[in-house]
């Protein structure tokens, strides 16, 4: 498949990046906040303008001489992103002084292969006179524009597909099954996404809520081509609503809901908790199929193993219908069973049943365990038709009654 060409979004923290990243691809993906380091890897968007498409890549804040080895790290992911770019969009503040790390910056991407200087928060003609002193960066002309507002985004977008490598404008992105990664706050998705991409593609550190925005990585596992998506911890809603953690949240609810297969990544130390049995309940709901990965299984001890098994049953048992995988994605102990049990969690989810089968198994079970009596009267299931996959529903015709969702539990989880 043709590569779409890229366009790097560089720049030191909280100067707009990831506003003006918003700004381009028409929606709020990039998560905003009036911190520094809200975006902490880099992140790709598909994007078009002027009828060509491009991959926008938006980065954590560089910090040249950052010694933190979080802030060091982030930087890196941006060094990444400026060695796999076509383009290079170097994003400075314009309401303050160039400062060293902006120099600093300036320095390194001068050996890339093209680089387009933009100057952010001009949000009025009276600041275009700060514009003058970026010339000093010797990076040539720099395009005064507001992400906030939209103001001369439209010249730089210009400027930037002009620099583009010629290619096929007509390249649609292939329909591969998407996996997400989901599970509380460092329970090792991270960890697990770098281990399937073979890189360390995402940051990984002990601090919990590392991974800020869902993050897209194409991997190939066992000949078999994957989207697979990292997302934020999942952490009890957030009470302040306007907060990068609470946008982290709702992201990662709606990647699990749109993709195939949810990888729910549980701690095989710290055992299954209430914030799991939550999260398995929000993939159930949503109807994505799901494979419980118990992880760090090579350093639980045998109590922790026979807690988190004995977690798994009582807490996650309303979707014992997921195969469970013990593993330590940290050493890669274990995780060569994830490729097969992800292509039969992708067919179980696309099967299709004749009515005929379908209907003698709802027999089966209703004469082996009859639906309970309710209101005086026990329900019958006359008959029952498949209306759909991925995931597979069904619809079930009954009388005297309704089922009561004990009994369509158990039903399901058959």
């Amino acid at each position: 498949m043709s590569k779409l060409p890229i366009i790097a979004v560089v720049g030191r923290p909280n100067i707009g990046k990831s506003t003006l990243v918003n700004r381009v691809i028409g929606k709020r993906e990039a998560v905003v906040e009036e911190l520094p380091g809200v975006t902490r890897d880099r992140r790709e968007f598909s994007a078009d303008w002027a009828g060509r498409q491009f991959l926008l890549i938006d980065t954590g804040g560089w910090q040249v001489d950052e010694e933190q080895h979080l802030a060091a790290d982030i930087s890196a992911q941006a060094e990444a992103a400026v060695a796999a770019a076509d383009v290079v969009l170097f994003v400075v503040d314009a309401t303050t002084s160039l400062t060293d790390d902006d120099m600093g910056i300036a320095k390194l991407v001068r050996g890339a292969r093209k680089v387009v200087l933009a100057t952010n928060k001009v949000d009025s003609t009276n600041q275009l006179d700060l514009v003058s002193d970026l010339w000093s960066l010797g990076l040539g002309e720099p395009f005064p524009v507001s992400a906030l507002h939209g103001r001369g985004v439209g010249d730089l977008l210009d400027q930037l597909v002009e620099l583009l490598p010629e290619g096929d404008d007509d390249l649609v992105e292939d329909e591969i099954p998407k996996l997400a990664i989901i599970g509380r706050p460092n329970v090792g998705k991270s960890t697990l996404l770098n281990h399937l991409a073979g890189e360390q593609r995402v940051l990984v550190s002990p601090v919990p809520g590392t991974t800020r925005d869902p993050i897209d990585v194409r991997v190939s596992l066992d000949g078999q081509e994957y989207l697979v998506i990292d997302t934020a911890g999942m952490r009890r809603q957030p009470k302040i609503k306007e907060s990068a953690d609470f946008y982290s949240v709702q992201r990662a609810k709606r990647v699990a809901a749109e993709s195939d297969v949810a990888l729910l990544v549980v701690d095989a130390v710290d055992g299954v908790t209430a914030q799991d049995q939550r999260i398995a309940e929000e993939v159930r709901l949503s109807g994505t199929a799901m494979i419980i990965v118990a992880n760090k299984w090579d350093i639980a001890d045998a109590d922790e193993r026979a807690i988190t098994e004995d977690g798994i049953a009582d807490r996650l048992g309303f979707c014992s219908w997921a195969p469970l995988l013990r593993m330590s994605a940290k050493t890669g102990a274990r995780t060569h069973r994830l490729p097969k049990t992800i292509v039969q969690v992708l067919e179980s989810s696309q099967r299709r049943l004749s009515t005929g089968k379908l209907n003698r198994l709802i027999t089966e079970w209703t004469q082996a365990h009859p639906p309970p009596v309710r209101k005086g009267r026990r329900p019958k299931v006359l008959y029952a038709v498949q209306a759909g996959i991925r995931p597979p529903t069904f619809i079930l015709f009954v009388a005297g009654g309704e089922l009561g969702d004990d009994y369509l539990r158990f039903i399901e989880n058959r």
